[in-house]
């Protein structure tokens, strides 16, 4: 147990975010690592819960911790520079700043082109369309949902390909599209729905960045049309020329 000391001018709540922020500092909690419960924190500072939650909310606000509904307070891990330019590929992107990218599918499916996706791929409404839809993930967390669209007509058994080799950019390759660009990007921001929160742990009220996205091969076709949710608070988009 740790008695706090009554400072003049001093708040009992302020001397424990000082503390846990040299403990953060210290890596004492290190990255990502879960804190003690508020009542477990209440016992070592022998203060109440409530005080406990008042330096834990100051420390969210400063962006050093983040408050998971259901889960614990966290302490909170770097920011990822996502980077969207000519050639934007998400591994190569996560790799880049020396961490870990992953990804598992979400969903797989053949269905028929609605009227906004058949304007971006250049196909009729209506049009056999593949979507994948993927969570990526940096360092094991889960950072973006990214719905990947392809006409069905040029890119056959696409998911079978993308399960086998499980990157979009080998997938496109064995279809003969060793490069390929981006030729615009799309960004705007709004609150996530139940499904994005569950699956980012991302909580209601916390926004996401959206990105739309063409990408094209080297005679111009559009060749995929796509979208990413991004937890904003993991991640700030770097656009680049």
């Amino acid at each position: 147990m740790m008695t706090l000391q009554r400072r003049a001018g001093v708040a009992l709540w302020r001397q424990i975010a000082e503390t846990l922020e040299k403990d953060i500092r210290e890596q004492v909690f290190a990255p990502g690592k879960k804190l003690p419960t508020e009542a477990e924190l209440a016992e070592r500072f022998a203060v109440n819960r409530h005080t406990v939650r008042r330096g834990i909310a100051f420390l969210e606000q400063e962006g050093l911790l983040r408050v998971e509904q259901g889960r614990g307070t966290f302490v909170q891990e770097r920011v990822v520079d996502y980077k969207l330019g000519k050639r934007t590929r998400f591994s190569e992107n996560i790799q880049k700043q020396s961490r870990i990218p992953s990804g598992e599918i979400v969903r797989a499916m053949v269905l028929a082109a609605d009227a906004g996706v058949a304007r971006n791929l250049h196909i009729r409404k209506g049009a056999p369309v593949v979507l994948i839809e993927t969570l990526g993930k940096v360092d094991g967390r889960p950072i973006s949902i990214a719905a990947h669209h392809f006409p069905a007509k040029r890119f056959p058994d696409m998911i079978e390909i993308y399960k086998r080799e499980n990157s979009v950019t080998r997938a496109l390759a064995h279809y003969g599209i060793d490069d390929y660009t981006r030729k615009e990007s799309r960004i705007t921001a709004r609150l996530p729905t139940a499904n994005e929160s569950r699956l980012l742990a991302l909580p209601r009220s916390q926004p996401v960045l959206v990105t739309e996205s063409l990408n094209i091969d080297l005679e111009g076709r559009v060749i995929e049309y796509g979208w990413a949710r991004m937890a904003a608070d993991r991640a700030q988009i770097v656009v680049q020329p």
